[in-house]
């Protein structure tokens, strides 16, 4: 069975991955995407808008979607073998539901070379369509493990090695920690937050400081936020 991506960027990044790509279908011509296709062999399909509407199952394709093989996720265990660092960076997701925080996490994840993301396989967002145009290409070129347990993953993790860094509102600042160690960070779900057992297995529960009148941040803002902070940490900026 295969998938219908859509948007310029998401079609532009699978046609230079050549990542199983069956289709192009082009509303208009599109010389870069056609040259693409071109390149990895894909045939190109002209079709009017009311079609690719129905193709692509939205309005919002600007013009362009392809029909692909679906995403594929990997193993924990190759998300541990395959550092991009000194310090390892896997971000688990607990139970995040909405498909656009988890494209926008992926993005961000692509941005700071996280090593991979990590979530579950039922009440969860997986790699749909949706999250891979949320990610402007980043579902890609970050690697996913969809595991059956969130609670016996990250007791694995913490064998190999792994820190868990969980996010909440009554934790430490996110700031005091140096993150020189493996480090796995755990994001919540939008409503319920970080489940009860996954808390329990934390090393460190850390927060944002909220110094305005709004309480809480979208988990994905939240998750991009810390990516960031862990990344300068470990590479800050060097004095000249």
């Amino acid at each position: 069975m295969t998938q219908i991506l859509y948007g310029r960027q998401v079609a532009r990044q699978v046609l230079k991955e050549n990542r199983g790509v069956k289709k192009l279908y082009l509303q208009s011509a599109m010389p870069e995407l056609e040259a693409l296709a071109r390149n990895a062999g894909v045939p190109v399909v002209y079709t009017d808008r009311k079609k690719l509407n129905r193709i692509a199952e939205s309005e919002h394709h600007q013009g362009v979607a392809v029909e692909i093989e679906p995403y594929q996720t990997v193993s924990l265990q190759e998300l541990i073998d395959h550092k991009n660092g000194k310090y390892g960076l896997l971000i688990l997701l607990d139970e995040i539901e909405d498909p656009h925080n988890l494209g926008a996490v992926l993005r961000t994840a692509d941005a700071v070379k996280a090593d991979g993301v990590i979530f579950k396989k039922t009440h969860s967002a997986g790699l749909t369509p949706t999250v891979a145009k949320v990610s402007a290409g980043a579902i890609d070129t970050v690697k996913c493990a969809a595991v059956t347990n969130l609670t016996a993953a990250l007791k694995e993790l913490k064998k190999q090695g792994y820190w868990a860094v969980g996010a909440d509102m009554d934790g430490v600042d996110y700031r005091s920690l140096e993150y020189d160690f493996h480090t796995v960070l755990i994001i919540g779900n939008e409503g319920k937050g970080i489940s009860r057992l996954v808390r329990e297995n934390c090393d460190y529960v850390v927060s944002l400081p909220m110094r305005g009148t709004i309480s809480s941040l979208n988990a994905s803002v939240s998750a991009g936020i810390l990516m960031y902070g862990i990344d300068a940490k470990r590479h800050p900026l060097l004095s000249r």
